[in-house]
């Protein structure tokens, strides 16, 4: 990567800001700090100044460069600890340049920041003019959450090309990211847009750092000026609509239509627009939308992505398996995404051997391992159960890819209903990666299926220490307890908390809903189980609303609810089995 690219700058600077633990700043100690446990990027750095920078009065001597030899030598056999204190040592002494320059590209690249900063903080005192050096002792500022020291080098970064300023703004929220003090990057932003009230990129920063602060109204304002300045800006677009679809999936739609009578051709607005109609189950129009994008782009593969899984999510599997065919001809990014969901659009209209076919030709990527999962599930229902579990056994690649198959095969055992075999053979996988959260959530699950309470509890418990932010763990132990109407007071304080951390989700909400239904506080169980509902008409949300409603007195609801339900899932075990206790 080439560092002295001006319009490159942030997203090297990035890279220090997102180191995963920031390294300490070297002590005056003869060791240089300790190494941060991070990705090492690689960073070269070459010189492109049209002014040379000022030497020191002397030249290197052969002492010096006899060190510089010692120096890399250590670096090729991986004692990165003497290469970079050697490095330090000789930029200390020696208050030249290039060597400062060297040393904070070794240090920087084997993640000794403390070292990088002291090493750059040299190279900009004795070479003030040097932009690269600028650059990065204000990435590293950054990076150990010194905000306002780097404010200045940025300042001067920035007004040192103004031709790019704006792409520069649009790296900043990038470099800014991951500091932990969303209203100090949010200041931060602000003072170095206000040189540059006419650039629309610096308002785009300022509403990103707003956004991230959790400061709508301040985001809105900004975009909204960004869009002033440059009106035909789809990323702006994109922006703002994301910002009003937080609060109101209407609002976001509203302005896409807007936008887009402006913009006709505004192809990724569009798409969200398209997508947007499908969240809001507003399929119809958002047919149409994609239909439209057809014609418009005819050959652009995302396009036809997008026209396909829309299609294979209303059913249309012809249309589906056209538009999956015609990504394959315009060379998808994702080939392998292309074939599994040709595999699914095969499977879905009966035709297993095509499925298998399609299935099996996924090599790699995200799809891999689905793709074989219903591979295995396509065999198990063909009555080769045997077959299928050897499959998935077979087809592990390396560890956490074996795990994923050893949950795939308990839910082929719990599909067949053998609920005891898919509790051992969980077991035996947890026994073998007992701080799996995955494989001790599903071991909990399969725990209730043979009333093993004592083992999902326990196990979820577990999952709760080793992930405190995994919802549907606090989610399944408060929903189980509820279910079997004890300790509904911990129940309650299981799902709300739950909730906390995934506040739209529908399970949640259902669980909530029927949390307090058990406490006897109907008109509060109703209001989430309808809006799990709305986002969700599954069939177990189902069955809980309609008992809900039924115990209120309100009978024809609840059997409209039920019969409705029956028709997408007539064979669900929860829901028949309430149905059948309130029938006559």
């Amino acid at each position: 990567m080439n560092i002295y690219q001006p319009t490159a700058w942030f997203a090297l600077l990035a890279l220090a800001a997102c180191a995963e633990q920031p390294t300490r700043p070297e002590t005056q100690s003869e060791q240089p700090a300790v190494a941060a446990p991070a990705p090492k990027p690689r960073v070269v750095v070459r010189p492109n100044s049209a002014k040379p920078p000022v030497l020191p009065p002397q030249a290197l001597s052969q002492a010096v460069l006899f060190k510089l030899l010692l120096a890399e030598i250590a670096l090729q056999r991986g004692q990165n600890n003497v290469a970079v204190q050697s490095f330090v040592e000789l930029t200390r002494e020696t208050r030249d340049p290039r060597i400062a320059q060297r040393a904070t590209e070794v240090a920087w690249n084997t993640r000794f920041l403390g070292a990088a900063l002291e090493t750059a903080g040299i190279w900009l005192a004795v070479d003030p003019d040097s932009q690269q050096a600028r650059q990065i002792l204000a990435a590293l500022l950054v990076n150990q959450s010194k905000l306002a020291d780097a404010q200045p080098h940025l300042e001067k970064s920035l007004a040192a090309d103004k031709e790019n300023v704006g792409n520069s703004f649009m790296q900043l929220n990038t470099l800014l990211a991951r500091h932990p003090d969303k209203a100090a990057v949010l200041e931060l932003t602000q003072n170095l847009a206000k040189p540059y009230p006419g650039v629309p990129e610096a308002h785009y920063s300022i509403a990103q750092a707003a956004w991230a602060a959790e400061q709508k109204p301040l985001a809105l304002t900004e975009i909204r000026t960004a869009l002033k300045l440059r009106p035909d800006w789809e990323q702006a677009a994109l922006f703002q609509g994301q910002v009003l679809q937080r609060s109101s999936n209407t609002e976001a739609l509203a302005y896409y239509q807007g936008y887009l009578k402006s913009f006709p051709r505004a192809m990724d607005v569009r798409l969200s627009y398209a997508r947007l109609l499908v969240t809001d189950k507003k399929y119809v129009e958002a047919r149409a939308e994609f239909q439209s994008l057809l014609k418009e782009f005819p050959n652009n593969a995302d396009v036809t992505m997008a026209v396909a899984l829309l299609s294979l999510q209303l059913s249309d599997y012809d249309i589906a398996e056209t538009q999956l065919l015609h990504a394959l001809e315009t060379d998808y990014k994702d080939m392998d995404a292309v074939r599994f969901y040709l595999g699914q659009v095969n499977e879905e209209r009966k035709r297993p051997e095509d499925a298998l076919r399609w299935y099996s030709s996924v090599n790699g990527g995200d799809q891999y391992v689905p793709a074989r999962a219903r591979y295995a599930g396509i065999l198990a229902k063909q009555g080769k159960l045997g077959d299928a579990r050897k499959y998935l056994q077979e087809a592990g690649r390396n560890a956490p890819e074996k795990v994923q198959f050893t949950q795939a095969e308990a839910q082929l055992l719990r599909e067949a209903n053998d609920y005891r075999a898919a509790f051992d053979l969980l077991g035996q996988a947890v026994s073998k990666n007992p701080n799996s959260p995955e494989l001790l959530y599903d071991q909990a699950m399969a725990a209730e299926k043979v009333d093993r309470i004592d083992v999902l509890e326990s196990n979820l418990r577990k999952v709760i220490q080793m992930k405190p932010d995994y919802a549907h763990a606090y989610n399944a132990l408060g929903y189980t307890l509820a279910d079997r109407n004890t300790r509904l007071s911990e129940a309650y304080t299981l799902v709300e908390q739950a909730l906390k951390l995934a506040p739209e989700d529908p399970f949640i909400m259902d669980s909530m809903g029927w949390v307090l239904y058990r406490m006897n506080q109907n008109d509060a169980a109703l209001t989430f189980l309808k809006r799990a509902f709305e986002i969700r008409s599954d069939a177990e949300i189902a069955a809980h609303l309609g008992e809900v409603l039924w115990a209120m007195g309100r009978h024809d609801e609840a059997k409209k609810v039920w019969a409705g339900a029956l028709k997408e899932s007539p064979a669900n075990e929860l829901l028949l089995a309430t149905v059948k206790k309130f029938s006559p």
